[in-house]
């Protein structure tokens, strides 16, 4: 097992105040467009259809480090018509993708709830995939002020 000396420890601790204080990786945050790349690549390209789908999530939110997030999806959920995947997509994180739930007839209802870090005031789309190859999209807009990834 290879130690750390303390030499070394700080001066990795100097390399990251030089980098946050030069403002390397400032700008770092996906847009919408990286986004929309993100929903594309779930739905394969298909066009996602409005509707069917609720989102919960506060107008405001005063710590974007924690974020109370709920959906649900309008679906029969039966052995031949189910949601069998969600993709919960923030276009101004660092990272757009949040979270993917996954479904089955069992499940009873497409829904669930969970926080969220959000980094600046941002959209969230929330795209659902049906068993039948079909998507349903709904967005929301969460005015963060103080942000959770750094912002």
């Amino acid at each position: 097992m290879r130690h750390l000396s303390r030499r070394a420890a700080l001066a990795l601790g100097a390399g990251s105040a030089a980098i946050t204080v030069l403002g390397w990786g400032k700008g770092a945050y996906a847009t919408p467009q990286a986004a929309a790349g993100d929903v594309a690549k779930f739905t394969g390209g298909a066009k996602p259809e409005s509707g069917k789908i609720s989102i919960e999530l506060p107008e405001i939110a005063e710590n974007g480090n924690t974020v109370p997030l709920s959906f649900s999806v309008d679906a029969p959920m039966t052995d031949a018509d189910y949601v069998s995947d969600v993709l919960v997509v923030a276009e101004g994180n660092p990272n757009p993708g949040v979270a993917t739930f996954h479904f089955t007839p069992l499940s009873g209802k497409a829904e669930a709830s969970t926080r969220i870090r959000l980094a600046t005031t941002q959209n969230i789309v929330v795209v659902a995939k049906t068993s039948g190859g079909k998507y349903f999209t709904a967005s929301k807009l969460v005015k963060v002020t103080i942000g959770g990834c750094g912002g």
